[in-house]
């Protein structure tokens, strides 16, 4: 199956990429060609390619990956161009497998900071994705010697990566290969890990989750991104086990993270400090990170959960991440992107055009020093069919709706829709088996939840239809989280919506919201009423402020993910109430 993730046990089965066409739409839009061919130019403009042939070398440690993953996107895709790489790489592996520019003859000396084997799993996913989409070729060969260069350096002995991401491919590629010993790699590593395996840093043990075994820890924390590939490996492993003592420890970790550390936006990592989780309730707007590869990691995670547990709870916050927080990450032409989502910009970036040495979320960046998010977005853009539907022994379910063209099984539906602009939805049956089949439909959480659920013998030509109702709304913080005391947020269907300031005008510091009166639709977003105050200056910034009435005015809010597309702009997504 051309997915992924393909497990193999779970209460759902995921429907792959050859099984779901993306039609115009909100998931259909994305420029996945366009940020592909962007990535490959940058890839190559900054010396990353070249890295591989003996130049010398340019680029992070982790340079490697970046190669890797938008491999991993032209397997999805086809693109012809991955030959080309693939042929590099294969001329640069050693006769033992081992394969990375960076560290040489000082082979896994830094395994806290180093990230070969965070590089190699991103070389293994890649691989993977050739396997399922054209059976294999050299860069599966290329993948599957380098995972058995780590089974045979690692398998004994107490190390991991500082960097969790080998685990979960090891798991994939088991699941292509059959072979034993890549899942029993990863199991090892997993074990391992807050034994501790690693030595102290400045940001604690808990940065690369090595400060407590994975099965006595009860929440999520440290580095964001490390953690969510680390327990999306854990999903995988207790998937392939048939340990649900694991799994339900991984869910319960998830719901205390949901439920206090994860932004309206479903983004997660909110201190700059170690691109981190925070404490419960610790969710200030303004200082948020919420890394784009983070929301990529919770996007996964959240995925395999609903493989594993048919849950729809998952694919309601995936839903959340990928409309908030992954959406957000490329500008609308594919040729810039985010590296971290705040909710609030207090002064308006600067333009970029060249490579930014900086991960700040004021604007969008061709490319930066650090540019793992580029890559992971165009791998998960490439693979984005494969997360809409799913299937079991009954039928067809569809998790997210969007146009497409969903088949299984001697079973079509086409899929009619404009969510997230208004709820409709038509299932139009094409082609139908002679038997009894379910067809169902997740209702998300925005328009009452539960699932709608037909099943019979269905006749080509047959329809269903639903209305979900998506009335802006506006949202409350729980009062546990300080820093959104006094704020409101303003939502529709999925999508979160926020202020944008071009040149702060009006100064968003000094706008109040009026919630008595509901936010009205608009041609191109939502309004809101609000006051606009002048606040008089004073000589300390504590004491209680002189202000005027205020002037009325109708505040215009535009969906968070096309924030940042009309040049430097303050934003905020949580407003003070009057």
């Amino acid at each position: 199956m051309d997915s992924p993730v393909v497990p193999s046990g779970g209460v759902l089965t995921p429907l792959g990429i050859s099984s779901v066409r993306l039609h115009d739409g909100f998931w259909g839009s994305f420029p996945t060609e366009t940020i592909i061919d962007h990535c490959h130019e940058w890839i190559d403009r900054v010396g990353w390619v070249a890295n591989f042939t003996g130049a010398p070398r340019r680029g992070r440690e982790f340079s490697d990956s970046e190669v890797y993953k938008l491999m991993e996107a032209m397997a999805w895709t086809g693109d012809p161009r991955l030959d080309e790489l693939t042929s590099v790489l294969a001329h640069a592996q050693e006769a033992d497998g081992y394969l990375n520019t960076k560290w040489g003859q000082a082979r896994y000396s830094d395994l806290e900071w180093g990230h070969e084997l965070y590089c190699y799993g991103h070389l293994i996913q890649a691989g993977v994705a050739q396997a399922r989409t054209a059976g294999g070729g050299e860069l599966l060969e290329v993948a599957k010697r380098a995972a058995d260069h780590v089974c045979h350096v690692f398998m004994n002995g107490r190390g991991v990566c500082g960097h969790a991401e080998i685990e979960m491919a090891l798991i994939e590629l088991y699941r292509v290969t059959r072979t034993e010993r890549y899942l029993e790699m990863a199991r090892r590593f997993i074990d391992r890990r807050g034994a501790p395996a690693l030595a102290d840093i400045e940001f604690g043990r808990a940065y690369f989750q090595d400060d407590v075994p994975f099965r006595k820890a009860d929440v999520f924390r440290g580095h964001a991104v490390r953690m969510l590939y680390l327990t999306s490996a854990v999903v995988d492993l207790a998937v392939e086990t048939n340990d649900r003592d694991l799994l339900d420890l991984v869910e319960r970790q998830w719901e205390r993270t949901v439920a206090r550390r994860t932004h309206l936006t479903g983004g997660m990592g909110s201190r700059h400090s170690g691109e981190s989780f925070g404490e419960d309730w610790e969710l200030p707007p303004d200082r948020a990170y919420n890394e784009t590869c983070a929301g990529v990691a919770s996007f996964m995670l959240s995925h395999r959960l609903l493989l594993a547990t048919g849950n729809r709870r998952y694919a309601d916050v995936a839903e959340r991440t990928f409309y908030n927080v992954i959406a957000a990450g490329p500008a609308l032409d594919g040729q810039s992107f985010f590296y971290t989502n705040p909710l609030q910009v207090r002064v308006a970036g600067e333009t970029v055009t060249g490579v930014s040495p900086r991960a700040d979320g004021g604007l969008r960046a061709p490319w930066r020093a650090v540019s793992c998010c580029p890559t992971n977005l165009a791998r998960t853009f490439a693979a984005l069919p494969a997360y809409v539907a799913t299937s079991n022994d009954a039928g067809v379910q569809i998790q997210h709706l969007t146009p497409a063209r969903i088949e299984h099984d001697g079973f079509v539906v086409e899929v009619s829709t404009d969510v997230p602009w208004s709820g409709a939805a038509t299932l139009r049956v094409v082609e139908a088996p002679d038997r009894l089949r379910v067809l169902s439909l997740r209702l998300p959480l925005w328009a009452g939840g539960g699932t709608a659920e037909w099943s019979r013998v269905w006749a080509p030509g047959e329809e269903v239809s639903v209305d979900l109702r998506m009335p802006p709304r506006f949202v409350e913080p729980d009062p546990r989280i300080d820093a959104l005391r006094g704020c409101v947020a303003v939502e529709r269907g999925p999508l979160v919506y926020c202020a944008e300031s071009p040149g702060d005008q009006p100064p968003l510091s000094r706008i109040t919201v009026d919630t008595s009166q509901p936010p009205a639709v608009t041609d191109d977003g939502l309004e809101v009423a609000a006051t606009l105050t002048q606040i008089e200056d004073q000589p300390w910034p504590y004491g209680r402020p002189v202000e005027d009435e205020g002037e009325p005015l109708r505040l215009r809010l535009r969906p968070y993910y096309q924030w940042g597309n009309h040049g430097p702009a303050t934003m905020r997504v949580w407003l003070p109430k009057r």
